[in-house]
């Protein structure tokens, strides 16, 4: 519910500088805290909705963490809340709530580490990494436990959320990928049975080390 409120604040922020992003406008906050190549490299300049030109200086590692709060529009915000309410109903009880944060920002920097790797460079925003990756962890941990994924209702809603990645326009694959694949990473670990005999810091390393490791591959695709 933290996070979900996280969410929600930035948005109110972001429609406060200017409201026609409730309608999913590139407005000057999107420019601000969305992720894009230039914005970590050595700056560049964009355009927003309106046709007005932004321009970022460059180096604003910052994003890699602000984009996985940011949305574009009030249908963006909402598809990502309800996902991760509904997620997080189920996930957070079953691995802690510490855990379930590491998790969390183990999907969101993958996320955006794929982004980087595979959206060409376009202004990129969301919660959706993170979601991605928390659906990754449930999918991977009923596998893990000798369920098949795709006789639950998460096989299902991650086989349909992948579908909507590919068929419709304007949404970050990279991100969606990049996040799926640090959640099926992290519930190696994570959601391993205990006859695995992973000891309990594992479980909190393990995320943390995929943290740094997409952190790792967006300073490369950047420099």
């Amino acid at each position: 519910m933290t996070i979900i409120a996280v969410n929600i604040a930035v948005f109110v922020y972001v429609t406060l500088l200017d409201p026609s992003s409730l309608s999913g406008s590139l407005t000057i906050g999107h420019a601000q805290l969305g992720l894009s190549e230039a914005a970590l490299g050595d700056g560049g300049a964009g355009r927003l909705s309106d046709g007005s030109v932004y321009v970022t200086d460059g180096g604003d590692w910052y994003r890699l963490v602000t984009s996985g709060f940011l949305h574009f529009g009030i249908i963006h915000l909402l598809f990502n809340m309800y996902l991760l309410y509904v997620l997080g109903q189920m996930l957070e009880p079953a691995i802690g709530r510490v855990r379930f944060l590491l998790v969390y920002f183990a999907g969101l920097l993958g996320g955006a580490a794929g982004s980087l790797l595979l959206d060409g460079g376009a202004l990129a925003g969301g919660a959706s990494g993170a979601v991605f990756g928390l659906m990754a962890l449930a999918f991977v941990g009923y596998y893990l436990n000798g369920t098949n994924p795709l006789q639950t209702s998460i096989g299902t809603l991650l086989l349909l959320n992948l579908v909507i990645t590919f068929v419709f326009p304007n949404i970050s694959i990279g991100g969606h990928l990049g996040g799926a694949a640090a959640g099926a990473l992290t519930a190696l670990v994570v959601m391993a049975p205990r006859h695995r005999g992973y000891p309990n810091w594992a479980t909190y390393a393990t995320p943390a080390a995929i943290m740094v490791l997409s952190v790792a591959i967006a300073v490369m695709t950047v420099q």
